[in-house]
């Protein structure tokens, strides 16, 4: 019953998002911008932002990790990410079942803004799709290559697209594809108190043009505090507590938590020049209760690693490639997405 996993650590995320950004019309000129643009912005990074990916979890709590928001020389800093997962997580229980096969792609903007005495803004708008995908074919190949044996994989067709939840009471809930569409916007305020830690108030607002399943519906309040320290030139360690409340909302209401709980840590080593490694590992509690359902009813623990380096010039920017793992089988998270990042 674990989710599908995509054994690709060996295979460099770029041959993965070269076919995305072919399938979004929008994609390409902003990528070509994110390569034109020059390095602005704040002070040098931490760790990079995460947050779930998976819409049966995106679409419940708006509790993520956001980094230190570090004073630079200039008032605005921004950054543009994308992530593109591919899973097939089969959950059967009867009467109870959940299924999800497909791939989920998010591009996101993020902006920030000092206004003075430690305090600062910060807005996130996002855009998603949820497809059969292209990678089926080229899994199953490079299963077979290593000698693995994914039988989740083996059950479900190639490149069809399924996410579907039936519930204990005989209800079906079935969602749609969507090749483009809006995700909730998020807004922030935040204070830093001295260099090494900082508390956000965040909230999401129910912008999403998606269908059913995919959008919270509702706004979301979140409170996230986040400690930095730098032990070493070399080496910077950040981590988090976030509390978080959605209200319930849409069909699944009545199974649906509200009050959530986020935990994360990790650490950022400067290896090289201007390359550095990091990991982060991230904790959120349950999104669900009495689905009978394991992927539903457990927490998620993910790790999200990487390469970064920092761009030449002015402090603060940065390319990012990294991917994220689904480390505790049973839960929501999907086991392997690839990310691509830049910040300005």
């Amino acid at each position: 019953m674990r989710s599908y996993a995509v054994a690709m650590s060996l295979v460099k995320p770029v041959y993965l998002l070269v076919p995305v950004t072919c399938r979004l019309a929008p994609l390409p000129p902003l990528l070509a911008l994110l390569a034109l643009a020059p390095a602005t912005g704040a002070a040098a990074q931490g760790l990079p932002a995460f947050a779930p990916i998976n819409p049966v979890a995106a679409s419940r709590s708006g509790l993520y990790f956001q980094p230190v928001v570090a004073p630079g020389p200039r008032r605005w800093s921004a950054s543009v990410s994308l992530d593109y997962g591919s899973a097939v997580e089969l959950n059967p229980l009867p009467p109870a079942s959940y299924t999800l096969d497909a791939e989920i792609m998010r591009l996101g903007l993020a902006v920030s803004r000092e206004i003075g005495a430690g305090s600062f803004v910060l807005a996130n708008v996002e855009a998603g799709g949820a497809y059969a995908g292209f990678l089926d074919g080229f899994l199953d190949w490079y299963h077979r290559a290593l000698g693995l044996r994914v039988r989740e994989r083996e059950r479900r067709p190639t490149n069809r697209f399924l996410y579907e939840i039936d519930l204990p009471d005989g209800s079906t809930r079935l969602r749609s594809p969507s090749d483009f569409f809006l995700g909730d916007a998020r807004v922030g305020f935040g204070h830093r108190f001295g260099s090494s830690f900082q508390t956000v108030l965040s909230a999401t607002l129910p912008t999403s043009t998606a269908p059913d399943g995919y959008g919270r519906g509702v706004i979301s309040v979140n409170v996230l505090n986040t400690v930095r320290a730098q032990p070493s030139p070399r080496w910077l360690v950040e981590g988090g507590v976030g509390l978080g409340f959605t209200p319930s909302h849409g069909d699944l209401d009545a199974v649906q938590r509200e009050t959530f709980l986020s935990v994360n840590g990790g650490a950022r080593f400067r290896f090289w020049g201007r390359q550095s490694l990091y990991a982060n590992l991230f904790y959120h509690s349950p999104y669900y209760h009495d689905t009978t359902l394991p992927a539903l009813d457990r927490r998620e623990l993910s790790l999200d690693f990487g390469w970064l380096l920092a761009t030449h010039g002015r402090p603060g920017g940065e390319w990012r490639i990294g991917m994220t793992e689904d480390i505790e089988p049973g839960g929501p998270g999907i086991d392997l997405i690839f990310r691509l990042g830049r910040s300005f």
